[in-house]
């Protein structure tokens, strides 16, 4: 049965506004410890726990989250069925779908993903995983306030614009490409790029397919590699997914693996991706050292092993994602002439990763999501950006 923590709309905490937070899960220890966890920080405040998807569904319009932790394997009504239940009766409600690693809910979790779900969380297999694992504990805890901002926002926001009586004024359409008023950017490269690299976490895999799908019509005569924060499990799906939405070829880089145009190779988890010389090309090789920016796969080696070894010639983006890895990559592939784009704030789900890359101020560009596919795309082509 659905309960009520004590920090609930009827006991606000005096003098915040913190992060309303849904748990959704049908192990009464992991939800139990998950909401524990989230209440004890005075920013996040657990407002409502339920133990199967329909609960949670004939839930969420009372309790009005920002955030849901969404289990996906629960009786009654699973994950992925009360993802669109949920969406549809909360709009902008940030979900983040809870799983262990198995391929089967690797598969779910980026299908839910593609449905709207605004990211993942890896969930140890037992309950005594799950009691001791601080790495779990912390993502949890980072996620969900990384998502509370965005989740505080779309989803007050919509439930203000449905309430009875109530208007918004609608925002201007922009006639073009959203203008960049974050000061200076730095020159484009005036060499033709030998090589695509993109970083991403938090949203990543949305911002990747619409990227990959714009490429995907065009003659890709480059290398396009791919550093997505993820779990091993993971990634190899989303290559097979970015393959399939594209129709590059697509796959996990292989250690000692030369890198061939047209090709696209995404990061393993649990490994670092960097590029070496390999006599008049380059090859993959794979690194085991420790996180990089509390990271791994991380973006920051992968960047600055291309910024080495292609030099000006050098076309990055930064999407989405929490945390500031790339930035110190992106300023390594600047410096040595090459290009790069951050996403914007608007379109990114957490301007955590590109707004590392701005404050750094590395960026040729700072685009919307759409902008960053079609600039990259007209680039390879040979066109202006």
């Amino acid at each position: 049965m659905a309960m009520t923590s004590p920090k609930s709309s009827a006991q606000p905490v005096a003098n915040t506004d913190p992060v309303r937070v849904m748990v959704v899960d049908d192990a009464v220890v992991a939800r139990g410890l998950m909401t524990r966890w989230l209440d004890a920080d005075p920013e996040l405040a657990v407002v409502e726990t339920s133990r199967t998807g329909k609960l949670a569904v004939d839930a969420v319009e009372r309790v009005a989250p920002d955030v849901i932790v969404l289990d996906i394997e629960m009786p009654d009504m699973d994950g992925l069925t009360a993802l669109p239940l949920l969406l549809q009766k909360r709009p902008g409600v940030q979900i983040v779908m809870a799983s262990t690693l198995t391929r089967r809910n690797a598969e779910i979790s980026l299908k839910a993903l593609s449905l709207g779900a605004a990211d993942y969380l890896p969930k140890p297999e037992s309950n005594s995983g799950v009691s001791t694992s601080s790495e779990f504990r912390t993502d949890l805890i980072a996620k969900v306030k990384a998502l509370g901002v965005r989740g505080k926002r779309t989803a007050r926001r919509a439930s203000m614009a449905n309430a009875p009586g109530v208007r918004t004024a609608r925002p201007a359409v922009p006639a073009g490409p959203a203008t960049n008023t974050l000061g200076p950017m730095r020159r484009w490269s005036p060499a033709a790029p030998r090589v695509v690299v993109i970083g991403s976490s938090t949203g990543g895999p949305q911002a990747l397919s619409k990227v990959v799908t714009a490429l995907g019509v065009i003659d890709v005569r480059v290398p396009i590699l791919i550093t997505q924060h993820m779990p091993a499990t993971f990634t190899a799906i989303l290559a097979e997914n970015l393959s399939k939405a594209s129709g590059i070829p697509a796959a996990e880089g292989r250690d000692g693996e030369p890198v061939k145009p047209g090709q696209i190779y995404v990061a393993p988890g649990g490994k670092h991706m960097i590029v070496e010389p390999d006599g008049l090309g380059v090859r993959i090789v794979l690194t085991d050292g420790p996180p990089v920016n509390f990271c791994k796969p991380a973006v920051d080696p992968l960047f600055e092993s291309v910024a080495r070894n292609y030099g000006p010639a050098v076309l990055a983006a930064v999407l989405t994602g929490m945390g500031n890895d790339g930035g110190k990559g992106a300023l390594a592939i600047a410096n040595a002439g090459g290009s790069v784009i951050a996403q914007d704030e608007k379109t990114s789900v957490v301007w955590g990763m590109p707004q590392a890359v701005v404050e750094e101020k590395a960026c040729s560009a700072v685009l919307p999501i759409d902008d960053v596919a079609a600039t990259i795309a007209r680039i390879l082509k040979g066109g202006r950006p």
